[in-house]
Order: structure tokens, then C-alpha cells, then sequence
């Protein structure tokens, strides 16, 4: 079990630095237009569910704090259920080949250069 926890644990700090270089890169976009903000990830900690950090209340600015206090300040740095109810409104299901979702640019051409309206998954 040891050894799955450091595997685990590499896995996600490999995935961490890769989404903070994506980050870095968005936060060039303010920076250059001079605006005062910066996007930055939680804390390692903040709503685990599994692992070392399950079962503890933790900001993303990594505060550790009571049920109660997590609870108080919830809303202000998760998802509402109208959040939710908003982006299941986008997910409009779309199968016709050469069609693609409202929420979804159309590529400029397909996967190894098929076309567009190539018929990549069957559906019977």
C-alpha cells in the first residue's frame, strides 16, 4: 500500500505542474494587459475525497478548517446547482458525422487528416 500511495502521489504532482504550466501561460493574457489578476490552483488539500487529505476541510488557500467553517464558505469556491444545471444545459448531445456541439470550435480538419464529416464511431 506504501508503494501505491507514492505512486499516486508522483502521478498527481506530475499533474499538477502541468496544469500550473498551462495556468502560467493563460496568466500571461492579464499580465500583459496589465490587469491585476492571476488564475492559481487550490491547495492540494482542498476536496479530497480519497487519500491523505479525505475527510479534512481544507481552503484552496490551504487553511485547514472546521465542518462548520468549510460549510460557511462552501458556496464561494464550489459550483452551485445552478452552476450545474447550466452546464448540462450545454451538453446537448450531437452523433450526426460533420456536426459538432455549440459549445465545441469545428476543427480545422480531422483526426489524420480525415475529413471533417468522417464517420469515426459507429453507433448501432
Amino acid at each position: 500500500m506504501p508503494a501505491l500511495t507514492a505512486l499516486n502521489a508522483r502521478l498527481r504532482d506530475d499533474y499538477i505542474e502541468e496544469i500550473q504550466g498551462g495556468l502560467n501561460r493563460w496568466n500571461r493574457i492579464p499580465e500583459n494587459l496589465g490587469i491585476p489578476f492571476r488564475f492559481k490552483l487550490p491547495h492540494v488539500g482542498f476536496h479530497r475525497k480519497i487519500g491523505n487529505f479525505a475527510g479534512q476541510f481544507i481552503s484552496p488557500n490551504g487553511q485547514v478548517m472546521t465542518e462548520t467553517e468549510w460549510n460557511q464558505q462552501r458556496d464561494e469556491w464550489m459550483p452551485s446547482e445552478g452552476d450545474h444545471r447550466y452546464i448540462e444545459s450545454l451538453m446537448g448531445q450531437v452523433i450526426e458525422p460533420g456536426k459538432f456541439a455549440n459549445w465545441i470550435a469545428p476543427p480545422a480538419k480531422g483526426i489524420n487528416s480525415k475529413p471533417i464529416d468522417f464517420e469515426y464511431v459507429r453507433f448501432n
